[in-house]
């Protein structure tokens, strides 16, 4: 590892363990780590956004809209002269493709409304979600098919250290402008009405959450495939132990977020040794028992500051 940080020489009998620690193991968890953080950060925008509980990433039809360009690339082959970066760009500009066409329907004279962004793109979901099954039933049985059923279900496996600055940089950024605009979001959360009485534009504030939203969205989903959960799961466990107030959520759920999903994967990689279990599999049957205790806990509530 001190060789993989400071570029030192490594002797031929460490070229081996070189290789599993700073290629394998490390950049995955720290992919993991920022993927983590990215989906639960988002998943509170996206919940204040449309004042809705059930609210995740994946309710814009976003991380369905990069699925349709990863599964041409994984395949079809499409974008083959981008070598190892086909993959990552076809997801990402499919996403924002994805993000265009859920704000032109949603939109309206009076702006975005978080009911037809919720309809909207739950529609899309649903629409593109078919188009990626029948790319896969479409497609010649082999490596190809089953590469696409994992991308599609979440895996960490294809991690490396190339899939690492974009993601990091759209999931820091997206972090940053959340966190300047937690007291808007705290507004946001009491009503429109509410939130425009205390000087903050609702329509404005929304075009800024579904922009970050779509972009980093659509960023962690090219390197990571589909990973349900995190987003709906974190940000409602988050809000128990720390309250509503967005300034705390937005600092503590990224954390959650991404020590979550570093320990999913490492489960993910043990349960079916020496085979490999889809981390969107585990993180659906981690997060339903949760997220239904959560819901039972009469303390709970979502929305009051």
């Amino acid at each position: 590892m001190w060789a993989g940080l400071t570029g030192g020489a490594i002797g031929p009998d460490e070229v081996s363990a070189y290789t599993i620690v700073w290629e394998l193991r490390l950049s995955r968890a720290v992919l993991a780590a920022i993927v983590g953080a990215g989906l639960s950060a988002i998943g509170v925008a996206v919940q204040a956004m449309v004042r809705n509980a059930l609210a995740d990433p994946f309710v814009l039809g976003i991380s369905s809209g990069a699925a349709v360009g990863a599964n041409a690339v994984l395949i079809f082959g499409a974008l083959g002269a981008l070598g190892i970066w086909a993959l990552s760009t076809a997801a990402f500009v499919s996403a924002l493709l994805a993000m265009l066409l859920v704000y032109a329907v949603a939109r309206t004279e009076r702006g975005l409304t978080p009911l037809r962004l919720v309809l909207t793109g739950t529609a899309m979901y649903y629409g593109f979600s078919a188009v990626t099954t029948f790319m896969v039933f479409a497609a010649e049985r082999g490596e190809a098919a089953r590469s696409a059923m994992m991308w599609l279900l979440g895996s960490l496996s294809g991690a490396n250290w190339a899939s690492v600055p974009i993601a990091a940089g759209a999931v820091l950024a997206g972090l940053a402008h959340l966190g300047w605009s937690a007291r808007r979001l705290n507004a946001l959360a009491m009503g429109d009405e509410t939130a425009a009485a205390l000087g903050v534009d609702p329509g404005r504030l929304r075009k800024e959450l579904f922009l970050v939203s779509a972009a980093v969205t659509g960023a962690v989903v090219a390197v990571s495939g589909a990973i349900g959960f995190v987003g709906l799961m974190v940000p409602h466990a988050v809000r128990m132990l720390v309250g509503a107030d967005h300034r705390r959520v937005l600092l503590v759920a990224p954390l959650a977020g991404a020590v979550l999903l570093i320990w999913v994967d490492i489960l993910s990689r043990v349960v079916l040794a020496p085979a490999e279990l889809p981390v969107g599999v585990l993180t659906a049957v981690i997060g339903v028992p949760c997220f239904i205790l959560l819901m039972r806990r009469r303390s709970y509530s979502f929305g009051g500051i």
